[in-house]
């Protein structure tokens, strides 16, 4: 029989002659951040299970010559723990050479140079290239539901986004396959992710380390859109993306405002610039006008089900097609915008077919759409960032202007009924099971968030 771990009782042991106390049941990596000693990690990754795959973090324990990797191996009592000599040095920069050995050398072309943790392993090692020969795929990348890139080429094996797919979000569009030098990770048959169970949730791409997995990026194709000779272009952001954008662009926090991205989304050729918030409202107004309809016509498909993105509806349209009744039939904010593009239109006395609404948000997976019309865009936080570089704008630094206003918008409602917001499909799931097992007794209105962080705006 395995020891529970007993949080309540600490463990005495020693890392790099430091001492250390913390409670039993501590990673051995955990332990060595208390005393600010950082292991180097790959597979790694703080929102999911030990998975020991890469051995980055393997550290020497009591003078022994067997090697405990740091991510898997809680502490126990009076170990001493070395993280650092010259043998495990050598052993990490092996490693590393040999992922590189299967690996593009082509850093200054990927879309995560300079944001890679190889490339940040490989420098903090003094790699600069591999003793091994390099055995890289020429596979080119495949594009997935305008959404997610798939670069198999570039992939490193570490089993992150098998984790997320399988046991965080439940929806096992991914797997691993084979062994040995054929172990690989893919999809069943390896069939395009639009023909499994994928719901386009972005979350792969949130914990891949390098640039395997990654956002489709539209900014330039946006960009030649609207400076198209006859097009007009309309935008909307919510004040909730300025944090992640002061990040991406690596300015100092509060220096973006509301006003200077609007003057910026301007600059850059946007002829209106909306709040998000009024999409979103509309879209609210009418989830509960469908709601009240449903109620007093004493319809079965209460909870109705709505979400931040269409991969909600691809979610239970895939595993609970008995429930597609509740899933209420109002659009997405992004779609919302797109249909308010008839009335600027109007108002600005252009065709509709010239107007291009380009919807900035906050998550990947509110970049799908299954029907996605081919003139009107979602961008991410990152891909806004990209524009605003290559377009020269020191947003910091200009004069602010407000948005603009949209009358075609409804107001706010407050909704009177019980609503429930859940986080990620993995927590959706278990809603869904309960509501066909008989088991769920209250709530008007069910609201998914794509993102098991609830990070979705």
């Amino acid at each position: 029989m395995s020891h529970k771990p007993d949080p309540g009782k600490n463990v005495n042991l020693t890392i790099d002659g430091k001492p250390v106390t913390v409670p039993e049941g501590t990673r051995i990596l955990e332990a060595a951040k208390t005393v600010n000693i950082n292991i180097p990690v790959l597979c790694e990754h703080p929102d999911l299970c030990k998975r020991a795959l890469c051995r980055i973090c393997v550290v020497e324990c009591d003078g022994r010559g067997k090697l405990v990797a740091a991510c898997a191996n809680d502490v126990w009592e009076g170990v001493n723990i070395v993280t650092i000599n010259k043998r495990l040095v050598s052993i990490r920069k092996t490693i590393i050479e040999m992922i590189l050995a299967n690996h593009p050398n082509d850093c200054l072309k990927c879309v995560r140079n300079k944001n890679c943790e190889l490339q940040t392993l490989a420098a903090n090692y003094g790699i600069v290239s591999s003793s091994f020969e390099n055995e890289a795929e020429e596979t080119p990348p495949v594009i997935a539901g305008d959404t997610i890139v798939h670069d198999t080429k570039k992939c490193i094996k570490c089993g992150r986004c098998v984790e997320a797919c399988q046991e965080v979000q439940t929806i096992r569009a991914i797997n691993t396959a084979f062994r040995s030098h054929e172990f690989d990770i893919c999809t069943a048959y390896n069939q395009p992710l639009k023909d499994v169970s994928c719901v386009f949730c972005g979350y792969c791409a949130s914990v891949c380390p390098v640039g395997s997995i990654y956002e489709h990026d539209q900014s330039a194709e946006v960009q030649a859109a609207i400076r198209g000779e006859n097009t007009k272009a309309i935008a909307q952001f919510s004040p909730a993306l300025l944090q992640a954008l002061e990040r991406e662009l690596a300015i100092t926090a509060g220096s973006v405002t509301k006003g200077k991205l609007t003057a910026a989304l301007k600059l850059i050729g946007f002829d209106r610039v909306y709040d998000t918030e009024v999409a979103a409202n509309t879209v609210n107004a009418k989830i509960i006008n469908e709601i009240d309809m449903r109620k007093k016509a004493n319809e079965q498909t209460i909870p109705l089900i709505s979400g931040c993105s269409e991969g909600v509806s691809r979610f239970i349209n895939i595993f609970f097609p008995d429930l597609k009744d509740h899933l209420g039939g109002i659009k997405t904010a992004r779609k919302q915008f797109a249909m308010f593009k008839k009335d600027y239109a109007i108002n600005a006395g252009v065709n509709p077919q010239e107007v291009i609404s380009v919807s900035f948000v906050s998550c990947l997976a509110q970049k799908y759409a299954e029907d996605q019309d081919k003139t009107d865009f979602a961008l991410t936080v990152t891909e806004l960032a990209r524009i605003i570089k290559r377009s020269g704008i020191m947003i910091e630094t200009i004069a602010e202007e407000p948005f603009d206003s949209l009358s075609c918008g409804l107001p706010k409602q407050d909704f009177t009924g019980e609503k429930i917001t859940v986080n990620g499909y993995g927590q959706a799931r278990k809603l869904m099971e309960s509501i066909q097992n008989g088991e769920f007794t209250s709530g008007d209105w069910i609201e998914i968030s794509s993102c098991p962080k609830g990070s979705c705006s």
